[in-house]
C-alpha cells in the first residue's frame, strides 16, 4: 500500500512527497481509512510507529476542504490534547509539515510560559488547538476557547495522562466538546482506566493495534552486564569512553538518579544533561533541543519525561536502572532500531534488580546478550555475605571531638560519586 491507495487530497500528497514518505506505517495503513470514514477510534501503539501522521493526515484531508480560503472564520475544529509540552510541539510540528499546502492553521498552547502570546493567536481564529490538559482547562475558563465547531477530539498518550495524574482534566475536557464529535485515542498501553474511558466517551470505536507490547524491535541489538549497583556510574563511564557511545540516551528510575548520573558523568568530562519532571519545561526543551543538535553526548532521563522524545536514528539506549514494570522496558528500548535503523539497547542489572530481570525476559522472550567481560561484574561473595560489625571496648575511650560523626563516615561523605 501507497498513500497514493488512501485516496489523499493532492495538497496532503504533495507535503508527504516533500518529506520522502511513500509508504505509510502499519498504525497509519489501519487508521487512516477508519478516520475518513469518521468512526471513533482506539490506537494502541508506541512513539515511534507514526501515530501522530495516522491522526494529523486524515484530519488535515477533512479540514482543508472544510476551512476553504485563508480569509473565511476560523473556528476550533480539532482537538488534540496530550500530556507534556514536547509532545504538544512535536505534534504541532507534525501538523505544520503534513498541512503547508492547505489553509488550515494550528496553534499549541502549554503552561510554564506566558499566556499572552497564546492568547493573542487564539482571538485570530485557529482550526486546530494542540494542548496541554491544565492550560487548555485554564483558559476555556477565561473565555478564550470556544469548542462548540469541534469535528475532531484526539486524546494522544492516554496512559501517560493516567500516570501524570491527568485523567480527571481529560474528563472535564471531553465534557466540553460536543456529543457528535469523532473522538481517536491513543495510548502505548491500555489499562483498564483506559479501556473505561473508551467505553464511557467514544462511540462505537474500531480498535486498531500495531507491534505488541510483548515484541520488540527486530533492528534492536540487546545487551545485559550484571553489575554490582555501587560501579553502575563506572561502568556507564567506562562504556561511553571505551565504546565510543555518543548520542546516547539513559534511563533512570528517578529524578534523583537521573541527577546524579549527570553529577558523575560531568565530573569526568562527559557533556550530560538530565530531563525530569522537576526541570521547568523551558529547561526541558532547551536540553532536548541541545541533545537533538548533537551538542550534548549524553540524555539521562525518566521514564515520564522520555515520552516525549522523538528523535529519529537513536543509535543506543541504556537501561541505567531497570524498569519494575516490564512494559516500560519494552517501550524504552524502542526508542532506538527505528524507521529501519539498526540500534543497540544496553542494560545495566544489580543483584537488586535480578528479579525485574526475570520479569522481563518474561515478556519479550527473546535471548538478551550476557556481556562478562567488564571491570565491573557482581562480587557474589560481597553480595552475600553478612558483615559482622566489630565488637569494640568503649569502658575507657575518651571522648575526642565534639563531633558525633566518625572519621569513617567523614571520609566517605562522597562516596556517591
Amino acid at each position: 500500500m501507497t498513500f497514493q491507495d488512501l485516496n489523499l487530497l493532492q495538497n496532503i500528497q504533495h507535503a508527504l512527497s516533500d518529506e520522502g514518505y511513500t509508504t505509510p506505517t502499519p498504525i497509519q495503513q489501519q487508521a487512516i481509512p477508519i478516520i475518513l470514514e469518521g468512526t471513533d477510534l482506539v490506537g494502541c501503539a508506541q512513539t515511534g510507529t507514526g501515530k501522530t501522521a495516522a491522526f494529523a493526515i486524515p484530519i488535515l484531508n477533512t479540514l482543508h476542504r472544510i476551512v476553504g480560503s485563508a480569509q473565511k472564520r476560523k473556528n476550533i475544529r480539532t482537538l488534540v490534547v496530550t500530556p507534556t509540552r514536547e509532545l504538544a510541539i512535536q505534534i504541532g510540528e507534525s501538523f505544520d509539515t503534513y498541512g503547508k499546502y492547505t489553509n488550515v492553521r494550528q496553534i499549541t498552547i502549554f503552561g510554564g510560559v506566558s499566556q499572552v502570546p497564546q492568547v493573542d493567536q487564539l482571538k485570530k481564529g485557529v482550526d486546530i488547538l494542540i494542548a496541554t490538559p491544565g492550560r487548555l482547562l485554564d483558559l476555556h475558563k477565561q473565555g478564550f476557547i470556544d469548542l462548540d465547531h469541534l469535528h475532531y477530539l484526539v486524546l494522544d498518550e492516554a496512559d501517560l495522562m493516567l500516570d501524570m495524574g491527568f485523567i480527571n482534566d481529560v474528563k472535564k475536557i471531553i465534557k466540553l466538546t460536543p456529543s457528535n464529535r469523532q473522538t481517536l485515542l491513543f495510548s502505548a498501553t491500555m489499562p483498564i482506566a483506559i479501556r473505561e474511558i473508551a467505553d464511557s466517551y467514544l462511540t462505537k470505536p474500531k480498535y486498531v493495534s500495531v507491534t505488541p507490547i510483548s515484541s520488540t524491535a527486530e533492528t534492536v541489538e540487546q545487551k545485559i552486564y550484571f553489575v554490582g549497583k555501587e560501579d553502575k556510574r563506572k561502568l556507564l563511564y567506562h562504556l561511553i569512553r571505551n565504546e565510543n557511545l555518543n548520542n546516547l540516551l539513559v534511563f533512570t528510575r528517578t529524578k534523583h538518579g537521573a541527577d546524579n548520573v549527570v553529577k558523575a558523568l560531568k565530573k569526568n568530562g562527559v557533556n550530560a544533561e538530565a530531563i525530569h519532571g522537576d526541570k521547568s519545561q523551558t529547561a526541558r526543551q532547551r536540553v532536548l533541543e541541545s541533545f537533538k543538535n548533537k551538542e550534548i553526548s549524553v540524555l539521562v532521563a525518566t521514564d515520564i519525561a522520555a515520552r516525549g522524545i522523538d528523535i529519529e536514528s537513536l543509535p543506543y539506549v541504556l537501561n541505567f536502572d531497570l524498569p519494575n514494570i516490564p512494559e516500560t522496558y519494552v517501550h524504552r528500548i524502542g526508542r532506538t532500531g527505528r524507521a529501519g535503523n539498526g540500534g543497540i539497547s544496553i542494560s545495566f542489572c544489580g543483584k537488586d534488580e535480578e528479579p525485574y530481570w526475570k520479569d522481563i525476559q518474561k515478556l519479550v522472550k527473546v535471548n538478551v546478550k550476557v556481556i562478562k567481560d567488564h571491570p565491573y561484574p557482581w562480587n557474589t561473595a560481597e553480595e552475600s555475605a553478612v558483615i559482622e560489625p566489630e565488637k569494640k571496648d568503649y569502658r575507657n575511650v575518651t571522648k575526642q571531638s565534639p563531633s558525633r560523626k566518625s572519621d569513617a563516615s567523614k571520609k566517605n561523605k562522597k562516596r556517591w560519586y
